[in-house]
């Protein structure tokens, strides 16, 4: 039977669970807030990829004419059109983007991923000192440093090369701070030491050991380098010459220039502006995979 004692406890128990009830059910309204700002600012950002997809399918007669996310008939016209544009230029921009991006990002990489696993895990006089020069040198921006940049290009004769833009996206402070960080929580200092014991060189714990415990942080480091150069106007704008050398975005800005007096134009900037973001996409969707956490669980016995 149920004694008087028990009865306290479970009333007890009821008024408490009543209590926090009450005080959590005017919460639940707050909870739909964060979703409703994720809504948002995926249209935000959905919103103009979504006009150039449809856009992309207009005819010139129909670009002005219909309604604005009314689907044309125009698409393989415009890629037609975009092909055979000045003997398929726009493939070479493409091609050179891949350049950029791919080698710069490439090359960033490494060395971003050497530059912090030192900075993480060796003491040497004046690693603090590089560090906040590190961490200052993020908050320069871009465009103060492109003129300079230009200038001392030019003066040792690479200037209109690519090397002019290759060059100046392989040291990138942002990502060496990242690297840094990812290689202090990723890296046990004792795997280190096992592997000393073992007699391993350094180069051959760099090789063996940090790089392949480094590979989530540097496959983010690689997308976020890749997609900044494939998206950077401005330094290969003041570096480059010839239209043979130039990336996506350089081209078509000329491209636009001419659709001032040439309205036909302004298809094919549409169309190609399309066709540069499916890159991008299918560089996110194959490398997600390499986003792998714990990746050192139970190397430490």
């Amino acid at each position: 039977m149920t004694t008087q004692r028990d009865r306290s406890r479970i009333q007890e128990a009821l008024t408490v669970g009543r209590s926090r009830h009450a005080a959590e059910a005017p919460r639940r309204p707050l909870g739909l807030a964060p979703t409703g700002l994720l809504i948002l600012g995926a249209i935000y950002c959905l919103l103009p990829v979504s006009w150039v997809l449809v856009s992309a399918t207009k005819s010139p007669g129909e670009l002005f004419t219909l309604s604005t996310f009314q689907p044309g008939t125009g698409l393989f016209s415009n890629l037609e059109s975009l092909n055979a544009y000045r003997g398929g230029v726009f493939w070479l921009w493409m091609l050179n983007t891949l350049i950029y991006a791919g080698g710069g990002a490439l090359l960033s990489t490494l060395v971003s991923a050497v530059s912090g696993f030192a900075l993480a895990k060796y003491r040497f006089p004046g690693r603090n000192l590089i560090f906040n020069i590190l961490i200052g040198g993020i908050l320069v921006p871009a465009v103060v440093l492109a003129i300079p940049q230009y200038l001392l290009f030019s003066k040792l004769g690479l200037a209109d090369t690519y090397w002019a833009v290759l060059l100046p996206q392989i040291l990138h402070p942002y990502s060496i701070y990242l690297a840094r960080i990812y290689a202090a929580a990723a890296i046990p200092d004792s795997l280190l030491e096992a592997g000393r014991i073992d007699g391993a060189t350094e180069f051959r714990l760099l090789r063996r050991v940090a790089l392949p415990l480094m590979i989530p942080g540097m496959v983010t480091i690689f997308l976020f380098q890749f997609v900044a150069i494939w998206n950077n106007f401005l330094l290969p704008f003041i570096m480059l010459g010839d239209d043979h050398k130039f990336p996506l975005t350089v081209g078509l800005y000329t491209l636009l220039a001419a659709g001032a007096n040439q309205p036909s134009l302004y298809n094919l900037i549409i169309t190609g502006a399309l066709l540069s973001i499916i890159p991008l996409i299918a560089l996110f969707l194959t490398m997600q995979r390499y986003w792998r956490t714990d990746l050192s669980s139970g190397a430490v016995k």
